[in-house]
Parts: C-alpha cells; sequence; structure tokens
C-alpha cells in the first residue's frame, strides 16, 4: 500500500498478543493518523488503549456495538487482528446482530464466521483490509529464518509435513501438523497452534517438528497463520526443535525476540513454499 492509499482513519478489531500493538506501530510509521479500537474484555492487552486514538471495550459478540463505535468514529477501513481464545468463542453471548448473522452461516469455521462478520462490516461502509497490511517487512522469504540449520532429516520431514499440512488446512481442520521421522503426530483444530504443540511435542521426545501453512486461497483479511515469542517458548517446552512456515504467508511478531529464544532454545525456524 502506498503513501496514497494510506487511510487517514482504521478502525482495528484488536484479539489478544504482540498482534494488535506490532500493526499499531506499523499503521503509524505508515502514516495512519487516527486508530479507533474495537477492544474485547479478558482478551485484548490493556495497555493497548494508551497507544491509539479511541477505544470501546466490547464483549465477545457484540457485533452491533462493535459496527456503531466504528461509524461513530467515521471508521471506512478496518483490520482484524490478534486471536481469539476459543474458550471464549464457546461461551460468546451474541448480540441481535451476531445472532441474525449466525443463523445465516451454515458452516461454522474461521474462513465463514470471519467472512460473514465482513459482509456485516460492508453493510455498513466498512471495508475489511488484509490483516497484513503495513506488516510486509515480517513475511519471511524461503529460506532459514534463525535458529541451527536442519539435518537432513529435517529437511525430509519439513518437506513431508508442508505437504500433510496443506492437505489438512485444505479440508478446513487446522494449519499446523507436528512430526517426526515421517509420522504425524498430531494435527491442529479448533484448541490451537499451542496445544497441537504440547500434545504433539510429548509423544516426539525432543525431535518433532511443527509446520505450519496457509489454507489454499487464503483470505488474508482473517485467520492469518502466526509466529511470536510464545511460539518458540512453547516448542522448547513441548519438545518441538523445528519450526517450518510458508514463506511470505505467515507472519514473525517480535522478531527480535524470536531470534533470540531460537538462538537460546535451540529452535530452528525455516520458511518454505510450495
Amino acid at each position: 500500500m502506498n503513501s496514497a492509499e494510506v487511510p487517514e482513519t482504521v478502525g482495528i478489531i484488536a484479539g489478544n498478543g504482540i498482534y494488535p500493538e506490532t500493526f499499531i506501530s506499523a499503521a503509524r510509521k505508515a502514516g495512519v493518523a487516527r486508530l479507533v479500537v474495537s477492544a474485547f474484555t479478558d482478551e485484548t492487552e490493556p495497555h493497548v488503549s494508551a497507544l491509539v486514538d479511541e477505544i470501546a471495550w466490547l464483549r465477545v459478540g457484540q457485533l452491533g456495538k462493535m459496527i456503531k463505535h466504528f461509524k461513530a468514529h467515521d471508521v471506512k477501513h478496518a483490520v482484524m487482528v490478534g486471536q481469539i481464545a476459543p474458550k471464549n468463542l464457546f461461551d460468546l453471548r451474541p448480540d441481535l446482530r451476531l445472532l441474525k448473522m449466525l443463523s445465516k452461516v451454515k458452516e461454522r469455521n474461521a474462513e465463514t464466521l470471519f467472512g460473514a462478520i465482513a459482509s456485516e462490516l460492508e453493510k455498513d461502509g466498512i471495508t475489511l483490509m488484509p490483516a497484513t497490511t503495513f506488516l510486509d517487512d515480517l513475511l519471511p522469504d524461503v529460506g532459514p529464518v534463525c535458529g541451527p540449520a536442519l539435518s537432513e532429516r529435517q529437511e525430509e520431514d519439513a518437506a513431508y509435513g508442508f505437504r500433510i499440512a496443506k492437505e489438512v488446512s485444505r479440508l478446513d481442520i487446522g494449519q499446523t501438523v507436528v512430526v517426526k521421522k515421517g509420522t504425524v503426530l498430531a494435527v491442529e483444530a479448533f484448541e490451537g497452534t499451542n496445544e497441537a504443540l504440547k500434545r504433539g511435542g510429548a509423544l516426539g521426545k525432543g525431535e518433532a517438528m511443527m509446520v505450519k501453512v496457509s489454507k489454499p486461497n487464503q483470505d488474508f483479511r482473517f485467520d492469518v497463520p502466526v509466529v511470536g515469542p510464545s511460539t518458540i517458548e512453547t516448542a522448547a517446552e513441548a519438545g518441538v526443535n523445528a519450526i517450518i512456515v510458508e514463506a511470505k504467508s505467515t507472519l514473525l511478531l517480535g522478531k527480535e525476540e524470536v531470534v533470540r529464544l531460537c538462538d537460546e532454545k535451540g529452535v530452528s525456524i525455516v520458511a518454505r513454499a510450495e
């Protein structure tokens, strides 16, 4: 996005982790004048409020209130950054607008649900931008990213795991698998990457590899694959010593800390392409 295309005001639908503050910093550098945030109680980091111009604290499920907040501050472009914990999605208390939206969604997965939310925003003149907007420099190219070089056996597992992860993601089950010596130890589903890491790592006994990819025809407005410091810490604790990501399709958040942790804990990160 060139400087002429940068919106004056951007709305942020902020989930948990460091993703929201990473986006805020990048948006400011890109020249966004006003940042208007819809934050979620027990999800969004409280200190985000000091980094933006306007903020409303919502419960997960208050779609109508979120749209009203954005419209009150003349938001025409918005971005969805950060996850919502699965336990909060199960404890959803939808408002009337979300209930109406859900009644029209036949299959309830990340793509259909977030796609429906994007459609609701569009009805009120709010365009949902890619979640990678302003963050191109955090999408690693093909090759080693940090940590030790892969062994020949690990290179074989990386190719195998990448192929399996692509197929699993095509079926919309998850985007991460954990493998060891040509065997799938764990497949990510609704529980999220960290839980899959723990399960696979326990079976791998210190020699497991995590592979994370994008879906075929990934909608980068939401559900972008992300690796950050907490991923490295969880991997190391679980006995996963290598992480393979898809080049130019996976965000590397908190890069300096990720590099430090990889060097300290002996975890490799390598970016691959199909």
